[in-house]
Parts: structure tokens; sequence; C-alpha cells
């Protein structure tokens, strides 16, 4: 049966959570909207019971419905979006053998987008469960459904349609933050100026937000709000479901970067329940990095970003619960099972915890430095900060990797680059691989014992900086607008203080025989022992001086600081997790 071809779907993309090439979108609408065979349509039947809709009726709502997949079977949908005042825009139409879903429908999320009923029509109705347990149980059609629901995402991305509609004057803080934290989530979004756009204009004349109050926020269910903080949106999106609950998880993980998503699918996928809390964005300080060109499996690099879409996806495939953003006050390990305090007070429980919570970015000891986050101080580089750099002369402070790969990145929208650092040299910190690239950038230039000494602005944001040679003493003021920070980060360990989990000098958590080395010296023994002395207990690798308690990733002491690495304590952590689990006592909680 031929499909109708949706009009969202570009000629072009960006990078983007599955790094689809460029012109390659466009081409493979085969494969964003398949279309069931009779006999795949029978195979999806045990997974689904069926609904009708009369002519016109709406069969669901952006913001509020929250079905799995939505299988046509006979008769049209016609899918629209809010644009806010009540209005809605069409956006496409789906015809008989195609599926309606995307992503977030993976768990039990809201719907984006609303649709409408052209014509009687009969659909499979699969749940989120059901459609999780479709996707493992039928291996070709759930690559097909998953594949689809990825770069349906992808699309909506692309050509900002779906999801909320930010409206703000052009360079606002407010408005670049809230587009930063859906961009750095993979979420659809759309960005109107009312300088420039009638229906923004129109909004914000009814509205009439005072400076403070940009920008609006148009929900995807009609609903604006004013300058809502990352929470209010998350909620808003589902993004943030409730955790009021009285469920008791298997594994608690905190922090959805590289090694949290790892032990979040290898968990998921052998039977544990996962909630992962996430407090800005998945991915952690990996998703800014524009290319990674060493891990294993992707010769030509893939980004950060890319790299979390897909395991963010993934988890999502074996049933994990994420919450974004949702962030850790403290931990309680004085009694079990084990209790996480939310910011917002809500209290989570779980059998074991895994602290995958990274580490925090640094931040250099200027006066006024906070002043101009987000207004042009940036500690990542995304194709939003790009975007705002193109054509003009930048400073990114920093050796490490991550820097180089921010500064290769950026080398490519800005006229020049700055790139300062307080050694002598790349080599300490940085691979060679970047360090060769770099020097063959012709508009990157390299400050050796530099540092940045302040920042200069005015009341629509940073117009410049001075640094200083360590080594002659010498200043230099530089009139940009733009300054990437990558000085590294200190461990985000602050929120333990209410639970007896042992760290290092630098706070960083041990694990392990860490732990026990640690304490034979506070019991006097100062040998190096290979094995725990009596009366000291033995430990899993990645267990920390709580029993239950895991750390992985950057967060933990002696951890190799990169994303392979990462992965790797990821998944191992699984496996001294069930070991734990079988140790319990029969009938524990």
């Amino acid at each position: 049966m031929a499909s109708t071809p949706p009009e969202f779907i570009p000629e072009s993309t960006t990078d983007d959570a599955v790094q689809a090439p460029a012109m390659d979108l466009a081409n493979r609408r085969h494969q964003i909207w398949p279309v069931f065979s009779a006999a795949e349509l029978r195979r999806l039947e045990r997974f689904g019971h069926h609904a009708r809709h009369a002519d016109g009726a709406s069969m669901f709502q952006a913001g509020s419905s929250d079905f799995g997949m939505l299988v046509i079977l006979s008769g049209k949908v016609a899918i629209s979006r809010h644009e806010g005042l009540g209005k809605t825009s069409p956006m496409s139409e789906l015809v008989a053998g195609q599926f309606i879903a995307e992503v977030a429908q993976l768990s039990g999320r809201p719907a984006l987008v609303n649709g409408a009923a052209v014509g009687e029509v009969e659909v499979l109705v699969i749940s989120p469960e059901s459609l999780r347990a479709l996707i493992v149980a039928e291996a070709e059609l759930g690559e097909r459904i998953v594949r689809a629901l990825i770069l349906r995402r992808v699309g909506l991305i692309n050509v900002n349609s779906g999801g909320p509609v930010l409206v703000g004057p052009r360079g606002n803080g407010n408005l670049f933050q809230l587009q930063s934290f859906l961009a750095s989530n993979g979420h659809p979004h759309t960005v109107l100026d009312p300088a420039t756009d009638a229906a923004a204009a129109a909004l914000a004349a009814t509205y009439q937000p005072a400076p403070q109050e940009w920008p609006l926020v148009v929900c995807p269910d009609g609903k604006v709000m004013k300058n809502p903080g990352n929470a209010e949106l998350g909620r808003c999106l589902g993004m943030l479901p409730d955790l009021s609950g009285d469920k008791i998880f298997d594994v608690l993980v905190v922090g959805a970067g590289p090694a949290g998503l790892a032990t979040a699918v290898y968990a998921a996928s052998e039977g544990l329940s996962v909630l992962a809390l996430e407090q800005r964005a998945y991915g952690g300080q990996a998703g800014a990095s524009a290319r990674i060109e060493n891990y294993l499996g992707f010769p030509t690099g893939i980004s950060g970003r890319a790299l979390a879409g897909r395991a963010y996806v993934q988890a999502q495939k074996f049933g994990v619960e994420i919450a974004t953003p949702a962030s850790a006050a403290n931990l309680l390990c004085d009694s079990w099972p084990l209790r996480i305090n939310l910011c917002d007070g809500t209290q989570v429980r779980a059998r074991t915890v895994v602290l995958s919570c990274g580490a925090r970015y640094r931040r250099p000891s200027l006066a006024n430095l906070k002043t101009y986050e987000g207004r042009g101080v940036y500690y990542w580089a995304s194709p939003i900060e790009a975007k705002l750099c193109k054509q003009e002369e930048i400073i990114l402070v920093g050796g490490g990797n991550s820097a180089g790969q921010a500064a290769v990145f950026l080398s490519g929208h800005a006229a020049k680059v700055h790139m300062v650092i307080r050694g002598e040299g790349l080599a300490a910190s940085m691979s060679s691989y970047l360090i060769e690239r770099i020097a063959a950038t012709p508009n990157i230039t390299l400050h050796t014992h530099t540092e940045i000494i302040a920042l200069e602005g005015d009341e629509d944001g940073l117009t410049g900086a001075r640094w200083r040679n360590n080594r002659t003493g010498e200043e230099c003021d530089c009139k940009v607008r733009r300054v990437f920070l990558f000085v590294g980060a200190d461990p985000n360990t602050d929120w333990l203080r209410d639970c007896a989990v042992a760290v290092d000098e630098q706070g960083f958590i041990r694990t392990g025989f860490d732990v026990t080395r640690a304490e034979c010296r506070a019991h006097g023994h100062t040998a190096q022992l290979p094995y725990p002395p009596p009366g000291l207990p033995e430990r899993a690798a990645l267990e920390t001086s709580v029993p239950g308690v895991f750390a992985i990733g950057d967060v933990r002491a002696g951890s190799t600081k990169r994303v392979a690495a990462a992965v790797g304590e990821g998944a191992a952590v699984v496996s001294q997790i069930h070991g734990f689990l079988a140790r319990l006592p029969v009938g524990s909680a």
C-alpha cells in the first residue's frame, strides 16, 4: 500500500542522535514511514487491541495522551501540532499499514503531536510495555520500528517541529539556557522571535511578559509558561515523571553519562528494574564532545551527542525509567532499602545504588563569571553555540581532549580560535591525533603559559576578555563575544555528605581495594596487603565503603577518564550488582 509522504522530513540534517548522513535522511522515507504487510500486521496482533474512531474524532492529544504505538488498520490519521493561543497547524497524514509513535512513546511519555481520524479509522493500540516487548520478541520488526522512531525524532529536530515552542527576543540569556537544555536532551522544539514572527508577536501581546519573564514556552498541550526552569519544562514534556510512588527499584543509577547509561542498558536487559536520574542532560560531559575518534568501532568518529543518543534510546527499549532533570540532594544509607532524596523533596528507594554522577565543570576565579554564563561564556560546544560564533573571533580555554575536540569543531565556524592554556604545551593532557589536527588548522592559535584574568561586557553580554602571559607578565585585551571554558572538572560528591561513602583527598569515591587500603591505614596496618586483614570485609572492585553502593566512571577514584573506560565500568558493575543481590537474605525487600 502506498504511503503519503509526511511533509516535515528535511532534505538534509545536522549532527543528530544517529548521525544520519547529510543527504541521506530524505532518501530514507521508506525507513521513517514503513508500511507493514498483511502478514506483519498479523504478527503485531498479539501485542495490542483494536480500537475504532469516527470521522473527525480526536484520537490523541499532545502533552496528555501516553499510548505506545498505534498501527493504522484502515482509514487515515491527520497529524498536527499546537502553536499557542489555541491554534494548531497540520504536519502530515498517515495511511493504513503505517504506525504512529515516536521515541517518547517507548517510555510512555506524552505525545508531541495531535492525531485526528480522517474517515472511519481502525487502529491496533499497543501500550508502551507491549511495544518494548514487541521490539525484543520480534527482532526484525523491532529493528525497523526502532530505526523509524529515531529517524522521526531526527526529522522533528532538524525542521524545528513538534515539542514545545520557545518565544523570546534574539540573544536572550534565559532563552539560550532552555534551548541548550532541550538540544542537549535531543528534544525537538521551535524557537520564534516576536520581532520577526507574527504568531510569536501575537503570543507576546497576549501574555505581555516582563523582561525577566522571557521566554514564553508553549507546551505540546498548549499550556503557556513564562520563563520556566528546567524542572518545570521537564515536567511539561514528560521528561521528569512522577517518582513519588512506593516502588523499590533493583538499581538506582545517579547520572546518565556513558557509564550510567551502560549500567542502565545492561541491568535492564538482564531483567533488573532500573531508574536513572540525570540532573541536566543524558550523555554527561561526553555529550559535549564534538567528535570522539578513538572510540572502538567508529573509525570515522562519532559525536558524544550521537553516541549518548543511541544509548539513551537503547535504555528506553529495555524499560529503563529515566528522569531528567532530577537532582539528587542526599543519599541515606543508614537503613535498607537505600534512599535518595531529590531536590524537589521526592524520595526514591532502591536495593542498590550506582554512583555515576561524574564531575562538575570547573570555573576559573573570575569576579563576574556568572554574569556572562550563557551570555558569552559557555562550558561546551554544541551546534547551538557554533551558530552563535559564526565568523567571530573566540577564546577557548583548556588543554584536554574535550578542549581539543571543541577547538577543532568551532574552527569550522569561527573566524579565529585563540586556544589558551597555562602549561607549556598540549602533549601532557591531549591525544596526539588532536594535537596534530590543531597544529594543522590555520585559524587556531595556541597561547601557552597564559590564562584569562578578566571578563568585560555590557547589558547584552560579553564584549571582551583580558589574558596574561604568566612568564612575561604581558597582558592583552581581546574583543570577543564568546569564551569557551574547558578547564577540567571537580567530582560531584558534595551531596553524599549524609552517607559514609569514602572519598579520597580530591573528593573522588574510593571503591574495592582502595577502600580496604584506606581502612588498613585507619587501623594501623601500613603494609600494602594483597588481601584485607582479618575483620575487614572483601568488596567487589566497584563497590564503595557502603554495601550496595557502587561507583563508576569519572567520579570514581583512579578511573581512566575516557568514554570507553566509563562504558566498560558501567557494564562490569552489573555482574557485581547481581552478586550483591544474590547475597541478600530471602524475603528481603
